[in-house]
C-alpha cells in the first residue's frame, strides 16, 4: 500500500493538472490506465505530414502554393515563429519599409501585381494575404511554433521537428518526410549593431532600425541614420520630413538607382485593355530584362554605368549636385547591392536641405552625438543603426542526420539549394542582383518535380552524394569576393555552406538567368542524386 500511494504522488506530480483529482484517488485500482492517457497525451501533440514549410514569409507562401497546386496529394503544414506573415515585412516596421525589388519581379510569377512597383511593407503583405486567402492556404499555418531541432532518421525517412512556444513552453512534435526551408538567412530577433565606444554615454536615442519603436516621435529632432544601404535609404526620406534634420553617417559610399516609381509599360497595357496576368507577365519580363542588361554591363563597362546613375540622381539632385566625396563607391557596380530610390526621394530632400550626408568612421559616441574619426563632431537626438544583420543559416536551428550533428559550414551545396549528407531537404536562398522571389518559383518547381520522382521511383529517401570525379575539390566560400560583397555576407561568410571548387553545379550561381534554364533541366536520375 505504501509503494502504490508512493507511485500515485510521483505520477501525479507528472501529470497534466486535469489528471490529478483522478490519479490521487484512483491509482492504486489501475496505474496502467493513467499511463495509457498520459502516452495518448503525449501523442496528439505529434502530427504527422508527407512535407513541413519552415516559414510563412514570402518564401514559405510561395512554396506551399507550389506545393499544393503541382501534388494535391500531398499533405503539409508551414511553422511559423512569429504570430503573423510576412517574414522581413513583418519584422521591418520602421519608417517608410518598403521593397528594395519591383514587385512585378519580387511578387510571385502566379500572382499579378497591381501597383507600382515599388511597395510598402503593408501592401506586400497584403498581397501575401490575398494569395493565402485565394488559396486556401491559411489553415495550413502553425503561427508562434520555434524550432528547436530537426532530427532525420534513414531508418524512418523521417524528419522529426522539435518545437517550443516563443515562451519557452514545450510545443508540439511534428513529422515528415521532406523538409522546405524557407525562413531566409538572417537573424530577425538579434540585428548587426557593432560596440561602439561609448556609445551608453549617449543622452540621447540610440535605435536599430530592426529594433523600430512605432511610438517613437521624432518630430523636431536632430537624427543621424548609421548606414548607407537600402535600410537607409529608405529610412532616410521617411523620416525627412519630420524631422528637424536627418544625416545620413556612412563609413563608405553606394550606388544609389533613382527612377520613377512607375512602369509606362505597364501603364501602356492598361490604357489598351490588356489584362492584368498578360500585364503582369509582360512586364515581369521587362524588368528582367533591363536587370540581366544591367548586371552584364556593371561587369562589362562598370564607368559607363556609373556615370548612368549619376545622371538618373541628378534629375532629383539637381545638375549641379556634387558626388565627391560621398557617393562616390571604391568598388564596381552591382558588387553589392544597388540601393533603389523610387522617385529619388532621398535625393530632393538632399536638395531641399532636409538631408546630409557624412562619410567618416566613428571614433566614439558623446553625450551629445558622435565624435568621427576626422575629429568632428554630429549632434544627434536619436541614433538610427540601419548597420545590417547578422546571418543565421537554417534560422540556428539545430540539425542532426541519423543522430550525427550538422555543420553546415562544412557541407557542400548543390546548386545553393541542396546539401551532400542530408536528406530530404530543400533550402530557398534567393537572389541578391535580381529579386529573391524569383529563386521561390524555380524552386517551387524543382522540389515538386523531385517529390514526383521519388514516388514515380517508389523511393522515399533522396541523398545528394559528391560523384567520385569531384571528391578531391577543395571546399570554398559560398561566394566569391569580387562578386558580391556586402558586409553582412563578408563577416559571417565562415558560417555558410560551401561550393565546390569552380563546379557550376556545385555552387549558387547567382544568375537567375542561367538558372532558369539549368534547374529545369537536371537530370534528376544523374550520379549526384542517391535515391533509396
Amino acid at each position: 500500500m505504501q509503494r502504490a500511494a508512493s507511485l500515485a504522488s510521483i505520477i501525479s506530480d507528472l501529470l497534466p493538472n486535469r489528471y490529478r483529482d483522478r490519479a490521487g484517488a484512483e491509482v492504486e485500482l489501475d496505474v496502467t490506465e493513467v499511463m495509457e492517457r498520459q502516452q495518448q497525451d503525449i501523442a496528439r501533440k505529434t502530427e504527422d505530414f508527407d512535407v513541413l514549410i519552415i516559414g510563412a514569409g514570402i518564401s514559405g507562401i510561395g512554396s506551399a502554393y507550389h506545393l499544393k497546386t503541382q501534388m494535391p496529394g500531398k499533405s503539409f503544414a508551414i511553422l511559423e515563429a512569429k504570430d503573423d506573415i510576412g517574414g522581413t515585412w513583418h519584422t521591418h516596421k520602421y519608417p517608410g519599409a518598403r521593397s528594395d525589388s519591383d514587385l512585378y519581379t519580387f511578387g510571385y510569377r502566379f500572382k499579378p501585381w497591381i501597383g507600382p512597383p515599388i511597395a510598402t511593407a503593408e501592401e506586400i503583405r497584403k498581397y501575401l494575404r490575398d494569395v493565402l486567402a485565394e488559396n486556401d492556404l491559411d489553415k495550413s499555418i502553425r503561427f508562434s511554433t520555434v524550432i528547436t531541432r530537426c532530427a532525420w532518421s534513414s531508418a524512418e525517412k523521417l524528419w522529426t521537428v522539435e518545437t517550443r512556444t516563443p515562451g519557452g513552453a514545450e510545443g508540439p512534435t511534428y513529422r515528415a518526410n521532406f523538409l522546405w526551408m524557407c525562413q531566409g538567412y538572417y537573424d530577425h530577433e538579434n540585428p548587426y549593431l557593432p560596440a561602439w565606444p561609448g556609445a551608453g554615454d549617449f543622452k540621447g536615442l540610440l535605435i536599430h532600425a530592426q529594433k523600430w519603436d512605432e511610438s517613437l516621435d521624432y518630430t523636431g529632432k536632430k537624427v543621424v541614420v548609421i548606414g548607407s544601404g537600402a535600410t537607409a535609404a529608405t529610412v532616410i526620406p521617411a523620416m525627412a520630413d519630420k524631422a528637424a534634420h536627418v544625416t545620413m553617417l556612412q563609413r563608405s559610399p553606394t550606388y544609389f538607382y533613382c527612377y520613377p516609381n512607375r512602369s509606362d509599360l505597364a501603364d501602356r497595357l492598361r490604357e489598351i485593355g490588356v489584362d492584368e496576368d498578360t500585364v503582369h507577365r509582360c512586364v515581369r519580363l521587362d524588368y528582367l530584362h533591363n536587370l540581366k542588361m544591367l548586371d552584364r554591363r556593371a561587369r562589362e563597362e562598370p564607368d559607363m554605368v556609373f556615370e548612368e546613375l549619376k545622371e538618373l540622381i541628378r534629375q532629383y539632385a539637381g545638375p549641379d549636385f556634387e558626388f565627391e566625396p560621398n557617393f562616390t563607391p571604391s568598388y564596381r557596380p552591382w558588387q553589392q547591392r544597388l540601393a533603389f530610390i523610387p522617385d529619388g526621394d532621398m535625393f530632393e530632400r538632399i536638395r531641399e536641405g532636409k538631408v546630409s550626408a557624412v562619410t567618416d568612421t566613428i571614433d566614439h559616441f558623446t553625450p551629445g552625438g558622435i565624435h568621427l574619426g576626422s575629429g568632428k563632431d554630429l549632434e544627434a537626438d536619436i541614433v538610427v543603426a540601419a548597420t545590417g544583420f547578422n546571418l543565421l543559416v537554417m534560422g540556428g536551428i539545430a540539425f542532426e542526420v541519423d543522430g550525427v550533428p550538422v555543420d553546415w559550414s562544412k557541407k557542400a551545396t548543390y546548386r545553393g539549394m541542396m546539401f551532400e549528407g542530408v536528406p530530404n531537404m530543400a533550402w530557398v536562398f534567393g537572389y541578391f542582383r535580381a529579386a529573391w522571389t524569383l529563386r521561390v518559383d524555380l524552386l517551387g518547381d524543382f522540389v515538386c518535380e523531385l517529390l514526383r520522382h521519388m514516388g514515380e521511383k517508389g523511393a522515399s529517401m533522396v541523398n545528394i552524394v559528391v560523384p567520385a570525379g569531384l571528391s578531391g575539390e577543395t571546399l570554398m566560400p559560398w561566394i566569391e569576393d569580387d562578386n558580391f560583397n556586402p558586409s553582412y555576407l563578408v563577416r559571417d561568410m565562415d558560417k555558410l555552406p560551401k561550393r565546390l571548387g569552380e563546379q557550376p553545379e556545385w555552387r549558387h550561381t547567382q544568375d537567375y538567368w542561367r538558372e532558369a534554364v539549368d534547374i529545369p533541366a537536371i537530370n534528376l536520375d544523374g550520379e549526384e542524386f542517391a535515391y533509396s
